[in-house]
C-alpha cells in the first residue's frame, strides 16, 4: 500500500504572507545570495505579524483542484452551522525545527482544518484532500547555516489515499500529474516537486514514512527499498525516516509522529478564508482541456498516431499551436513540420515555444508555400531557423527563395556541381553511392536550396552516366 503526500511550490511572484520575492529559476537562484529575498514577516522576526494571504496563490490551488476532479470547499450556503458551508481556517503546525523560524508552520491542513478541496480521484488514484501551506526555510545540516529565502513560498500539497501498489504506477501517474498541472501553470517547473512517501504492506507491516524525496527517479529508488524492507523486516511501529540517495537506502528519524504531537491551533492573526461558488465557476470556465482530452481528440478528431500525439500534448503551448495551423494547413501535413522541425529549432536554441513568438500566421505562410511548391523544403527549414526569436512574414522574400524547377538552370547547377568535386564524381563512377548523396547537397547549396530536389536529382544522374 503506497500513498503519496506531493508538495509543489506554486508559479506566484510573492510569498503567501508577506511581499517577497520568489525566484525558483535555478540559474538566476545561483546568482542570487543567501539571505536576500527576505523580510521580517518570512523571518519570523518578534513582533511581526502576517499580510493578507496570497490570492494568486489560492486561485492556483482551485485551479489545482478542479483539474484533478476535486470538491472545493466553498462557503456560500447563509446558514452558518450548515455543513455545506465551509470555512478554511488557517492552523499553526508547531514543531522545532531549525529551519522554521517561527517555531510553527501555517497550513490549511491538520486537527480541525478544512483543506481547500477533498475527495476526488486523478487516473484512477483516489485524492484524499489538497491543501496550502507556506515553506519552511533551507536549512544545511552540514554547515548549519539557514538560507531564508524560500521561507515563506506557498506549496501545495496534494495528499493521495493508498492506492498505489507499484513503484512504476507511482512513476508514470506523477508524471501525468506534472503534466496535466503544466497545462494551467500552477506549478513551477523549475522547482519541480518533492513528495513524502508512505509505504507499508498490508496486514505485514506498519507504515513507514520516507520525507522529502525530491525527484520521480528517487520517488521510486526509494519504494523499492522500502518495500524490500518491509518484506524482510515487517516492522510493528510506524516511523518516519529519510531518503539517503547517496547511499540508495532509507534512515530512520524518528517515530511517526501524530496529530496532536504538532499542537495544532487556529492562527489569531490569518483571517478565515471564504471561497464562493461565483469564484469557482470563473475559474473552471477558463480551465484548458487536460492533456488526457487532447490526446484522444488529436487521434480521433485529427487521426493522428498515438505516439505524435503524446509529442504534441506533452507541452500545452505546442498542442494549441498545432491545433491552430490545423484550422488552414491539412493536419498531416502540418504535423511533421511542428512535431520535428519546431522542435528541432526549439531545442538547439534550448527554448520552449512559451519563450518565443512565433505567429501561427507566420508558420502557416511558410508551410502553404511548401505546399504550393514555391519553396523547396531545405530552404522552408532554413526560414524556420529565422523564426526564433520572433517570426516574421516571408511574402516580402518569397520571389528571392522562389523554388527553381527550370531543367536547364537545375542542368547547370550540377555541371557546376560535378566541375568543383572531382573527387566525389569519380567516388560514384568507382561504385561510391555516398558519393552521390554529397553532390546532390552541393547543389542545393550552390542553389541557396532553392533547386527542386526531384529534377536535380534525374539531372545529376543524366550527366553522371
Amino acid at each position: 500500500m503506497i500513498g503519496l503526500e506531493i508538495h509543489g511550490y506554486l508559479a506566484t511572484k510573492e510569498k503567501l504572507f508577506c511581499r517577497c520575492n520568489i525566484n525558483h529559476d535555478k540559474e538566476n537562484k545561483e546568482q542570487i545570495k543567501p539571505n536576500t529575498n527576505i523580510c521580517p514577516i518570512c523571518t519570523g522576526q518578534p513582533g511581526s505579524k502576517p499580510l493578507i494571504p496570497n490570492s494568486e496563490a489560492i486561485k492556483k490551488c482551485i485551479q489545482t483542484a478542479l483539474m484533478l476532479n476535486t470538491k472545493v470547499n466553498t462557503s456560500d450556503n447563509t446558514d452558518e452551522k450548515s455543513k455545506n458551508n465551509k470555512k478554511l481556517v488557517w492552523q499553526r503546525k508547531h514543531y522545532s525545527w531549525p529551519d522554521l523560524p517561527k517555531g510553527y508552520q501555517n497550513t490549511l491542513s491538520g486537527t480541525y482544518a478544512i483543506p481547500i478541496a477533498e475527495n476526488g480521484k486523478f487516473l484512477g488514484i483516489r485524492i484524499r484532500e489538497l491543501h496550502l501551506e507556506e515553506d519552511p526555510a533551507a536549512w544545511d545540516p552540514v554547515t548549519g547555516c539557514i538560507d531564508y529565502n524560500r521561507s515563506g513560498s506557498p506549496l501545495i500539497e496534494i495528499v493521495t489515499e493508498p492506492d498505489f501498489t507499484t513503484a512504476e504506477e507511482v512513476s508514470n501517474w506523477l508524471k501525468q500529474l506534472i503534466l496535466t498541472l503544466s497545462y494551467i501553470k500552477a506549478i513551477s517547473k523549475e522547482a519541480g516537486i518533492k513528495a513524502d512517501v508512505n509505504v507499508n504492506i498490508h496486514k505485514i507491516s506498519e507504515r513507514t514514512e520516507i520525507k522529502n524525496v525530491n525527484s520521480i527517479s528517487e520517488i521510486v529508488n526509494a519504494i523499492n527499498y522500502e518495500l524490500k524492507r518491509h518484506e524482510k523486516e515487517k516492522p510493528k511501529h510506524k516511523e518516519t525516516r529519510r531518503w539517503n540517495a547517496e547511499k540508495q537506502k532509507t534512515e530512520q528519524m524518528r517515530e511517526k509522529e501524530g496529530a496532536a504531537d504538532y499542537r495544532f491551533i487556529s492562527d489569531p492573526d490569518l483571517p478565515v478564508i471564504k471561497i464562493n461558488n461565483r469564484l469557482v465557476n470563473e475559474i473552471n470556465t477558463k480551465l484548458p482541456e487536460s492533456p488526457k482530452e487532447k490526446l484522444e481528440k488529436l487521434i480521433k478528431k485529427h487521426k493522428i498516431g498515438q505516439k505524435d500525439a503524446e509529442v504534441l500534448t506533452n507541452n500545452l503551448e505546442l498542442v494549441e499551436f498545432f491545433e491552430e495551423v490545423s484550422k488552414k494547413i491539412n493536419p498531416s501535413f502540418a504535423l511533421s513540420w511542428i512535431t520535428t522541425e519546431l522542435l528541432r529549432v526549439l531545442n538547439y536554441n534550448k527554448i520552449t515555444l512559451d519563450q518565443v513568438f512565433i505567429s501561427t500566421e507566420h508558420f502557416t505562410e511558410l508551410l502553404q508555400a511548401v505546399k504550393d511548391k514555391k519553396l523547396t523544403e531545405l530552404k522552408a527549414k532554413q526560414i524556420l531557423n529565422t523564426f526564433i526569436p520572433k517570426s516574421h512574414s516571408i511574402k516580402s522574400k518569397l520571389s528571392s527563395n522562389q523554388r527553381i524547377t527550370d531543367k536547364s538552370e537545375i542542368k547547370k547547377l550540377c555541371e557546376q556541381a560535378i566541375k568543383n568535386n572531382k573527387k566525389a564524381t569519380d567516388d560514384f563512377k568507382a561504385g561510391e553511392k555516398k558519393a552521390f548523396d554529397f553532390l546532390l547537397g552541393e547543389i542545393m547549396k550552390i542553389s541557396n536550396r532553392r533547386a527542386d530536389y526531384q529534377i536535380a536529382k534525374e539531372e545529376l544522374i543524366k550527366l553522371l552516366k
